[in-house]
Formats: structure tokens, sequence, C-alpha cells
């Protein structure tokens, strides 16, 4: 073969390297005779310049150069020169010229039109002017299922009959009226095939070199199938990228990647989770997959339980699938969703209807749907995300007739792999989540508390629903004497930071309640308290302040003896009263500072409120006007007045039109409402006896008592308040300054309380076997609900006892 072409190396100066037989065969010269010569030797004369450009700066040139042989004949011969490069660096040319005359000509022809037609690979078919069938390739025929001559006279439409057929046939027909060449891609099953392929079809119209006369058109195809299916895997990726994810639910993550899958990759897809996934399990994080799948419990021999969480189907209706969404079944040893888990990598298997694998022999529904449907490829890929086993992907194939092969696999793993992650990240989301709500509902009341002296109720709105946290809170706090506590609060920024600072100002707003601080002094220790955390934060991060720690309260406290409030707020919005008569308005308090500037003082004011007035303590999120269009005219405080001023058939109802006429769907900021109508204690429910400072008055107080308590109907509570009554009546005697006061309250409890101008406050202590004293209040707290002491209004203060009459 190498005497068919001359080969000749020449170096960087001119000197001829190499030479081989079909060189000595072109020109007569031995190796011997010119290797190492000049190559300029061999020409007859000197190129053109037009034929020979400036060669160095070319990687290859050709042309046709007159060349000198051994005997001196001129002879000319068309030259393709190669600039070669070394590893060594050097360079050389490699010139290369056929030998003429080892080839007859006449045979051309022949070969071309027997290389074409003989083509194993590329369809080609030629058409006369009406679009028939005149010759067709090997390739072509085996396509289409027909031999040459079953197909000469035919239509492209008379042997297939397709949508691509007719299309195929309409851009031949315009390449023949144009002489445009047209291409053609499709997706289908030719008749002569036994699965789909991809075809990239060229047509053109054939001329008479001679006259240019028109004779045909011509439709060469090449297979393009694995091309095809490669650019589709891309388009799945990227789909996938895009659909899968979208949200943080978990059942919808693993819906979006059944979607994407079918029918793309696969006739039915089901997505399984492990159901330790729903108890929060985090599975075994071990260096190969089976430790996973072994704690999962997919030990050998043992079944594995999965609910089925996403599945979809090419039919309507999902037909093929044996679960419905939310059940659970147990897979079987030998199982593929067994297998991939526990090896922690996909896998695909033939199936066969006739010989179905032993795994579904004891599932005679199973095996009806394989035989129903005619499944017969399945892919398993387990869902793995962070070192966490999740579940698996099982895909499976009963319409497409092509069965999974290796690159369907990697493709599924690919979505797989994408998918789990989301999901993981949703089970994180939902983990975090279920903290978080279950950290603000236990730091927000629940229930309110029954009491007789308010009718009360509440809305609170996290700025983001989907998290369900915030700093904001409202609490009701029952107080002794009868009276309640209200407070509305909101800390700065949102998330379980907020919330956890939130609790613990819900914490001590209920501890300094208890003591029964007025409000002023309860928001000037809730402010020490502010300061301290905010300090902390700033330790925590080595001192740089990890966020602002500031919020702002109002504290009310409602006496429904003598119906009247007593309010103080620190950078709050003012409450706003609803009166009897309908009338709205915002009360005047002094603003105060935000909790944690420290050293400010604060403000208390009483109003007097008439039985029946609401009023609406709420956070500045209510009155948030930045997700509206602005108009001065309206305000936020007007609106606000306007809503509480309709009419509601309730409290709960009073709120939920304040809400909807204040807010827009996605409030901006964290809401609390809290809206309380008043309620006034009857005066024949309360009895008021000024005590002369004598024991001797002891007695006389004590008949006054039975006398009350007979008038009330609790003569059964007589014994018992007679022996409160006594010790606290002569403790302040004692021990205390006069003037001194017993009241009695009948509300929801029966309420003893004596005032006393002292401001020592009393304990309780434990009495030795022969003390004669200090046994009082101990006998107080064995026989009554609760008991403690407060402030008194104008100095000293006050004992009181509370007992369930109920």
């Amino acid at each position: 073969m190498e005497a068919l072409t001359a080969r000749v190396t020449v170096d960087e100066h001119a000197t001829v390297t190499g030479w081989n037989e079909g060189a000595e065969r072109l020109l007569g010269y031995r190796a011997e005779e010119i290797v190492g010569r000049r190559a300029a030797v061999l020409l007859a004369e000197d190129p053109a310049a037009r034929d020979l450009p400036a060669l160095a700066a070319l990687p290859r040139w050709h042309g046709t150069l007159t060349l000198r042989d051994r005997s001196g004949h001129r002879l000319r011969a068309r030259v393709l020169a190669h600039h070669r490069a070394a590893r060594d660096g050097t360079r050389d040319w490699l010139l290369v010229s056929a030998v003429p005359g080892v080839r007859n000509g006449s045979e051309d022809d022949t070969l071309m039109r027997r290389g074409l037609m003989q083509s194993p690979s590329c369809a080609t078919s030629v058409y006369d002017t009406d679009l028939r069938y005149r010759r067709s390739s090997l390739a072509a025929q085996h396509a289409l299922g027909l031999g040459e001559e079953e197909l000469r006279g035919l239509r492209m439409t008379d042997v297939i009959l397709t949508p691509v057929s007719e299309l195929v046939e309409r851009r031949m027909r315009l390449a023949l009226e144009t002489g445009e060449p047209q291409y053609v891609e499709n997706h289908a099953r030719a008749p002569g095939e036994a699965r789909e392929h991809a075809w990239s079809v060229h047509l053109y119209r054939v001329e008479d070199p001679d006259d240019g006369r028109v004779l045909g058109v011509a439709a060469t195809g090449h297979d393009v199938t694995e091309q095809y299916w490669a650019r589709k895997r891309l388009q799945l990726i990227a789909a996938a990228s895009s659909r899968i994810g979208s949200t943080l639910d978990v059942a919808r993550t693993a819906q979006e990647l059944a979607d994407v899958a079918v029918p793309d990759l696969a006739d039915f897809l089901s997505v399984d989770l492990l159901t330790s996934f729903e108890e929060d399990a985090e599975g075994a994080e071990g260096a190969d997959g089976g430790a996973a799948a072994a704690d999962a419990g997919a030990g050998d021999g043992v079944s594995l339980a999965l609910r089925r969480v996403a599945h979809q189907s090419v039919l309507p209706g999902v037909p093929e699938a044996v679960l419905a969404l939310g059940e659970v079944d147990e897979y079987p040893e030998g199982s593929p969703p067994v297998e991939s888990l526990r090896s922690g990598r996909g896998l695909y298997r033939r199936v066969f209807p006739a010989a179905l694998p032993a795994w579904v022999a004891d599932d005679p529904l199973r095996i009806a749907r394989i035989r129903d449907f005619g499944f017969h490829s399945v892919m398993a890929v387990p869902l793995s995300a962070r070192g966490t086993t999740l579940g698996v992907v099982v895909l499976a194939r009963h319409r497409r007739p092509d069965p999974f092969q290796e690159d369907d696999l990697v493709l599924a793993e690919e979505l797989a792999a994408r998918a789990a992650v989301c999901i993981d990240n949703a089970r994180r989301y939902t983990r975090a989540r279920g903290t978080a709500v279950t950290l603000q509902r236990s730091l927000l009341p629940q229930r309110l508390p029954e009491q007789s002296a308010l009718e009360v109720a509440s809305s609170y709105l996290p700025a983001d629903p989907s998290d369900g946290v915030g700093g904001d809170w409202f609490d009701v706090i029952p107080l002794s004497g009868a009276r309640v506590g209200l407070v509305v609060g909101d800390v700065v920024g949102h998330g379980i930071a907020a919330a956890a600072t939130m609790g613990r100002l819900r914490t001590a707003v209920r501890t300094l309640a208890d003591i029964d601080l007025p409000p002023d002094e309860l928001l000037t220790h809730l402010d020490d308290l502010v300061a301290r955390l905010a300090t902390e934060a700033e330790d925590a991060e080595n001192g740089e302040t990890a966020g602002d720690v500031g919020a702002t309260c109002l504290y009310a406290v409602y006496d429904p003896v003598s119906r009247r409030c007593a309010l103080a707020r620190a950078g709050h919005p003012p409450p706003a009263l609803v009166r009897p008569d309908g009338g709205v308005e915002l009360l005047d308090l002094p603003a105060g500072p935000p909790l944690g500037l420290g050293g400010l003082p604060f403000e208390s004011v009483e109003f007097d409120l008439p039985e029946g007035s609401v009023l609406a303590l709420y956070t500045d999120g209510l009155l948030d006007s930045r997700t509206r269009r602005a108009d001065t005219s309206d305000d936020g405080v007007s609106r606000l007045c306007r809503n509480l001023a309709r009419p509601a058939d309730s409290l709960d109802a009073l709120c939920d039109t304040v809400l909807g006429g204040m807010l827009p769907q996605r409030p901006a900021d964290d809401v609390a409402l809290l809206v309380a109508r008043t309620r006034g204690l009857d005066a024949s429910r309360v009895a008021i006896w000024d005590v002369e400072p004598d024991p001797a008055a002891v007695a006389e107080t004590r008949k006054n008592v039975i006398a009350c308590l007979e008038a009330w109907g609790l003569t059964d509570a007589a014994f018992v308040t007679e022996l409160i009554v006594s010790e606290l009546v002569t403790n302040a005697i004692r021990h205390a300054e006069p003037p001194v006061q017993l009241r009695l309250i009948h509300d929801r409890a029966l309420i003893c309380e004596v005032s006393d101008a002292s401001g020592t406050a009393p304990h309780m202590r434990r009495a030795r076997t022969f003390d004669e004293g200090g046994r009082g209040l101990l006998l107080v707290a064995q026989l009554t609900e609760r008991w403690g002491t407060r402030p008194g209004t104008k100095g000293g203060k006050t004992i009181w006892a509370e007992q369930n009459v109920q």
C-alpha cells in the first residue's frame, strides 16, 4: 500500500530526511540516492508565488508542483504538505502525493454508487420528481422493512403512515421546487425497527450535471439516537434544577421529581420514604450505603416498611400503583427497593411476565399489575442526602419498548440526588419549624385564664406564616383582689431569637405581676432585664453585638371593684378604648422610652372604664402601612378606630373585623391583638370594714364577716373564713400600723383582704414546739388556695387570701 502514495519528509533547512517506496516509484530515486540532499533538486521549475504562500505560517499546504524525475523528465504532481512539530520542538514537512496509474478511473462511479447504497448507517433514498422511491440504500431498506423492489414506485406516505412522513414529503417538495436543502429531525419507530430511533434527515434536489435538468430529490438519514437521548437527558436535568424543590414541602418535592421523570424517563414512577423518616430519624452515616439501609430495617431476610408519598404515570389516574398516597407497604428481601437501599446504589432489572421474580410471588396484586400493564423493565434508586437515607425511587417501563440501560440509571441517580437534597432540606425545615412553633406555642398563652373582671379575645399573626414564629406577645394575668393584668409586647426582630427573648420577657412580666407591682414599676424592672439581655448578647459575640435586643411593652391593670384601669407603656402604641356608646378613642398615655435604654422613668395613668367598655391592646404591626398605598387622610390610627367601631357579634368576631380591615393578606410585621370588655363587680358583692387598732375589735370583725357570708349564702365557708380573718386582722393590729381595713370580695373566689399602713411585708416561718405565735400565716396558707401581699394604693400594704367557693 505504501507504493500507492509518495511520502517525503523535508526538514526546516529544505533537506530531504525521508523517502518511501511510493516516492521511488513516482520519481525513480532510491532512498539512499536522495536522503540528505537538498529538496530543490527535485523541482523542475520554481513554483509560482501565487501557488506557494508563506509556508511557515500554515499547518498545511496543497498545490501542484513541476518535478523532475531521475531520468530528467518533467512531471506535474498534486502535493499535500503537512507542517509538523516533533516532541523535541523541531519541525519538518511531510509531503504526500498519489502515485498515478494505480487505479482504473472508470470504476469510480460504480464504486461511489455501491458505497452509498451499501452504507449500513446512512439511510439514503432517491426519489423522482413525483416523490416516488427509485433507489434506497441497505440502511434505508432495513429501517423501512422493505426491499428495494418492494419500495420502487411508492411514496414515503405509502410506506410510513405517520405525521412524520407527511412532514418529510412537504419538505421534499419544497427542496424540489426551490433547490434549497431541507433538514428534518424526528424521533419515531420505523416499520423495520424494534425500537424508536432519532433521525437526522437531509433533503436536497438532484440535478443533471450537464444540462441542470431536475432529476428528483434525495434523502439521507443518520441515526442520531444517542445524541438525541444525551440532549434529552441534559434537558431533563435542567428541568429538574428549576422544577424540583420549589417548596419546602416533602410530599410536594417528591411529586415534582415524579412529574419531571414521567414520561421522558419512565412510564411509571413512585417515591417511597422510610417510615423512620416520619419520626425524624437521621439514619445511618456509615462509609457504605449498606449501613444506612441496615439501620433502616433492610437487613438480611427482613422486609422494609416504606410510605408512598408521590407517584406519576403516563396513564391518567396512575392505575399501575398498588398503593395510594400515604399508605405503607412492606417490601420483601430481594425486591429492587430493598436491594437498592442495602447497597446504597441504583440498579435496573428486566421483568418477564412469564417468569416473575420470587419477591412478588406472594403479592397477587403486584403480579396482576405487572401482567395487566406489561411491565418489562424496572429501576430503583436510593434517595440519600448528607449521609442520610431517606427512601427510594422506583421507575418502570411498560409503554416504551426499550428497557432501562446504564445511561438511564446515571440520569435517574442524578435526578434522585437533586430531589434527595431538596427533600432533606424540606425535612430539616419541617423539623426546625416544628421546633420553632412548639417554642412559640409554649411561650404564648394557649388558653386565656378564666376570670370575671374581663371578657377577652386575642389574635396573633406572624409576619412569616410558614415560619409561625415572632417576637410579639400578649398575656392575661389574674391578680389579687379580682383584678386582671393585661400585657402586650413587641420584641425587635423575628424568628426563634426574637421568640426566645419574648419568652423571657413574658416570664418576667408574670413574675413581676405576681408581686403586684404597679404598671410603672413593673416596666422599670423589665427595662433593667432588657438591658442585661443586650449585654449578654454582646458578651456572647466577644464584644460584637449579635443583634439588637430591644422591646416595647404596654401593661394595664383593671380593677372590677373600682372600675378603674391603671396603664403604663414603654415605647408602645397607646391602647384604643371603645366606650359603651360606640365612641372610639386612643387613651392619652405618656409614651415612655422603649425597654432597654435604661435610666428613664415610666409613668402610670388611671382611667375610669364604664362597664361594657372595650379596651384594645395591639402591637405596631397592626398599624404598619408599608404594603398599602400612601394616603395621608387615612392613616393606621383612623383605620383602627373605624374598624373597632364596627358592630361585631363577639370579641372574636371583632378581632377578625379589625385584622381584616387593617392588614393585607401577608403582614409586613408580626401582629398581636388583645381586646377586653370590662365587667364591674356589683357593690353588693363587696364588704368593707374599718377595724379599730384594738385586739378586742377582732371579735366584732368576725361577727360582721359571719353575717356577710350568710347574706351571700356562703355559710359553708364561714368557719375557714373566720379563722383567716382572725389571723390576718390580729397580725395587723399587733405588728402593723393603723388604719386597719378588712375587705371581703365575692367573685369567682372568696377574697379576704386586710390593709394597714405599715410597709413591712409579713413572712411565713416555721414556729418551734413551745412558741406561742408564728403559726398564723402558715395556717392561712394551708386553708386557702393562694395568698400574698401587695403594696397599698396610698402606702402601706395589703395581705390577701383566696378560697375556692364554687
